[in-house]
């Protein structure tokens, strides 16, 4: 089913129905909030290139500072504006400690067809994982098919996670793929060691949660809401030990709460299967895997990418389910914080 909608420049655009029934428009939604954070570019400490091509690329982290600010706003494009995101104070180990708090009412699209970096981009000697709702409109991975998802828009917004500023001949390949003109494509990049880099990846609980869940063959559109949170690492000096905390922030202090309907035999048996834990690899810091798979994300057991700890909370019953637990003995081992453990 098609919808056919009209934007303000004048151009159609057709969207497929997503798959939860609601016509919400990713890169439209994307843009829009794109267009609000240069307004206040400065505020965020964001610097903001035009490559020759006329694609612009906004860079949060790269060869500029950023901000923490920066972080929320690069998150919340890549959900396409679909998530609440904000820092709270908890506790990890007897320490007071930064944790960043998720919310979506609309998780399929927030996190599947937008937030998944599920797109591999390699141009030469460039390399990022590439997610927002760019991927949306390429539409060449295997999930947008099972969900019967794709997006057909002028323009497309994008988030790499990389170490450098893409030039004309990256975006030559995202236009490429998503056969929309450079000058309407939008990038925003960060590393993973920067303040908005190392905040943006820990957005990600409920996305590795749904995608763990999808790939289990789990019907996502039965996950209605869902609320997450993860400690934020110590920014790391390098993007190697960056990649390592930013991942064990969620592999082993991940937490969420999932509002589902369905049957409670059916959560009750997969809430086992879908915490970190269900890895063979769980139980050591992610450099570690990271650097034994040849840092390569693509060879790293898929099982382990999802939280510490689920709970489903079925809508429709009211029993609640739970599985896996935190481990905070590798989460202060990869911050750097064994040491707290050995205070009188």
């Amino acid at each position: 089913m098609l919808a056919l909608a009209w934007n303000d420049k004048s151009k159609y655009f057709v969207v497929g129905k997503n798959p939860t029934g609601m016509s919400i428009l990713l890169n439209p939604r994307a843009w829009d909030l794109v267009d609000q954070i240069l307004n206040e570019a400065g505020e965020y400490r964001i610097v903001c290139h035009e490559l020759p091509c006329g694609a612009r690329v906004l860079d949060f982290g790269v060869e500029t500072t950023g901000s923490l600010a920066a972080g929320i706003k690069l998150a919340e494009v890549c959900t396409s504006g679909l998530m609440e995101i904000k820092l709270q104070r908890s506790h990890l180990g007897s320490m007071g400690w930064p944790y960043v708090s998720v919310m979506t009412d609309h998780p399929v699209e927030a996190c599947l067809l937008s937030q998944y970096a599920g797109w591999k981009i390699e141009v030469g000697t460039f390399r990022a994982m590439g997610s927002g709702p760019m991927r949306a409109i390429a539409a060449s991975e295997a999930l947008f098919t099972r969900l019967g998802y794709r997006e057909t828009f002028y323009c497309c917004v994008g988030i790499l996670e990389t170490s450098r500023l893409p030039t004309s001949d990256v975006v030559a390949e995202i236009a490429r793929k998503t056969h929309i003109e450079p000058r309407n494509i939008i990038l925003l990049v960060a590393r993973t060691s920067s303040l908005a880099g190392n905040l943006q990846i820990v957005t990600r609980s409920i996305e590795t949660a749904l995608h763990k869940l999808f790939e289990l063959g789990f019907d996502v559109r039965k996950v209605l809401s869902a609320w997450g949170s993860a400690p934020l690492p110590p920014l790391a000096g390098d993007d190697l030990t960056a990649i390592g905390r930013t991942n064990d922030a969620i592999i082993y202090g991940g937490e969420i709460h999932l509002m589902v309907s369905g049957d409670d035999a059916e959560l009750a048996e997969i809430v086992k299967k879908v915490p970190s834990s269900s890895s063979d690899q769980f139980g050591k810091p992610f450099q570690q895997i990271f650097e034994d798979a040849g840092q390569d994300f693509y060879q790293i057991d898929p099982q382990l990418f999802s939280p510490a700890q689920i709970v489903f909370q079925n809508v429709e019953t009211g029993r609640v389910h739970l599985g896996g637990c935190v481990n905070s003995e590798v989460l202060m081992e990869s911050f750097g914080l064994s040491w707290l453990d050995s205070r009188t």
